[in-house]
């Protein structure tokens, strides 16, 4: 009977490759065997605070070695991870320690001031662990690493159909949603990701995406699945130390964001530079324009790019193959192996080929809900085939051509309504990423008295370069339709980003008033 966990990768992988290195973090570096030790110890230490199966334990860390300990670590001891972001603020974290029950958190001790402040607003969290110190009298992370591991015996008789992880997502409201699943769930959608990128055990992936939000914590998991080594940066910020990373690590598999792409294609010399290991590219979080993805493949000429799409609630959805790419340019593909998809019209009935519906969503890798929160999972998750088969609606138009490829529109919620029109922001995106020098470009609707929804554009440009917002609306003027035009283009230093590094759309939705030429 097959009831593998996520916790028993890690161990399959340590009987299997005990020496091969698993997890690197700067100088930092351990073996699965090491690995696997440490979370022997670290889940044994969290039974003796208490953890039981089913608790929840919350991880406020950034990427590190001791990210991957904490996690694997909750998940031995039978309990389930909620990763939240290192530099949450104490509010919202009161707020996520809180909604979760979390009975322990795990964070940098220099931060632990943060979570102690939260948990005054959350009653079931009962200790605090700390990484590079001890919070209070609770033992920190390197004293429970060297706990006696539990006998065989004593762990938990977890399955895959126990709650693995509580991951957080903001959704469109802003307020955050705990979005629950099993071992089973993340164990199936891990395996099909695995299946169409062919990752294997001696790929070295190199991830500068926050463990906290999904892109990032399933490229641990799934190496830990294979028996891959990971090699953990914190974001772009050096991007130079990145390039070196792939180089001095023998990366072989790059995921990015398209803000990670943007960065590293602006660096002088790296087209020239050899990256002879370096294999497979993925992007995901959110879409590459047609531009970036000629700018990224010409860049890592001896790579290949997959283009993918997925939410949350189901981690991946679709992706694209690519020796499609030039074929069917601004496609997400297709549904990822033993899912399946399909669009519907607002009646729920199945749109005609290249028309635009809502995409819904089937398979073993959709949520179980959102944690305590009945009413959101009612909305989101739909009744499906027969009784007890539900499925995921994803809240996201596209459309589908007759191969079955398929394209993404917009959000449902993200549909600009302008003079009586609906205007979908990508499509005047995509229009603003082909003027030379536009870096970046997000477009919202703005309340309007006289049109419903004003159209704003707002843009950063290329390092050097110096946009003229009249120009910019000509150029949209020349290839859109007269209601799709910008009112206002808006050019800034720099667009806000969300944590996780996708353009933050709600809060230039929220900008009033603002000049031309915003600096």
């Amino acid at each position: 009977m097959n009831t593998r966990t996520l916790s028993d990768d890690l161990r399959a992988s340590a009987a299997r490759s005990a020496d091969r290195t698993a997890v690197v973090y700067g100088d930092r570096r351990l073996t699965y065997a090491e690995l696997d030790r440490a979370v022997d110890g670290f889940a044994a230490g969290l039974r003796q605070l208490g953890v039981r199966r089913g608790d929840r334990v919350a991880v406020v860390l950034a990427n590190g070695v001791e990210t991957a300990i904490a996690i694997y670590g909750a998940l031995r001891a039978g309990a389930a991870f909620t990763p939240l972001n290192a530099t949450a603020k104490e509010e919202k974290l009161a707020y996520l320690l809180e909604h979760s029950g979390s009975k322990v958190a795990v964070c940098d001790a220099r931060n632990a001031h943060l979570v102690e402040g939260a948990a005054i607003r959350a009653p079931e969290l009962l200790h605090i662990v700390g990484v590079g110190g001890r919070v209070g009298d609770t033992p920190s992370l390197e004293e429970l690493v060297e706990y006696e591991p539990d006998a065989p015996d004593v762990y938990p008789e977890t399955m895959d159909v126990d709650l693995a992880s509580i991951i957080y997502t903001s959704g469109s409201t802003g307020v955050p949603k705990g979005v629950a699943f099993l071992h089973r769930n993340m164990g199936f959608v891990s395996d099909s990701i695995i299946e169409y990128l062919g990752l294997r055990g001696e790929d070295r992936i190199l991830c500068v995406l926050p463990l906290s939000h999904t892109y990032g914590l399933y490229h641990l998991i799934m190496a830990m699945r294979v028996g891959a080594t990971i090699v953990l940066e914190r974001g772009v910020t050096f991007p130079g130390r990145v390039v070196q990373a792939i180089v001095d690590e023998e990366i072989t598999v790059l995921p990015g964001v398209p803000t990670v792409w943007q960065v590293l294609i602006n660096l002088d010399g790296l087209a020239e530079r050899e990256l002879p290991h370096l294999r497979l590219l993925t992007n995901a979080g959110a879409a590459l324009s047609v531009a970036r993805v000629a700018a990224v493949r010409r860049v890592f000429g001896n790579a290949v790019l997959f283009s993918m799409y997925g939410q949350t609630e189901c981690k991946r959805v679709c992706y694209l193959p690519p020796e499609q790419l030039d074929i069917r340019p601004g496609s997400v593909g297709v549904a990822i192996p033993g899912t399946e998809v399909w669009i519907e019209d607002e009646h729920g009935e199945p749109v005609p080929t290249g028309e635009v519906g809502e995409l819904i969503i089937r398979g073993d890798h959709v949520m179980q809900g959102y944690w305590n929160d009945a009413d959101a999972t009612a909305r989101k998750l739909k009744p499906g085939h027969w009784p007890g088969d539900r499925v995921l609606r994803s809240g996201d138009l596209f459309r589908q051509d007759e191969e079955g490829f398929l394209y993404f529109v917009g959000r449902s919620d993200d549909i600009i309504k302008s003079r009586g029109e609906k205007v979908a922001p990508k499509e005047v995106e995509e229009v603003l990423y082909l003027y030379e020098g536009v870096r970046e470009a997000a477009v919202v609707g703005v309340e309007d008295d006289l049109l419903g929804q004003a159209i704003v554009a707002h843009v950063s440009a290329e390092e050097g370069v110096e946009l003229d917002p009249k120009l910019l609306r000509r150029h949209c003027a020349e290839r859109l339709e007269d209601f799709m035009v910008p009112g206002k283009v808006v050019i800034h230093d720099d667009l806000p980003k969300t944590d996780n590094g996708k353009l933050d759309k709600l809060a230039l939705a929220a900008m009033r008033d603002l000049p031309v030429a915003a600096r």
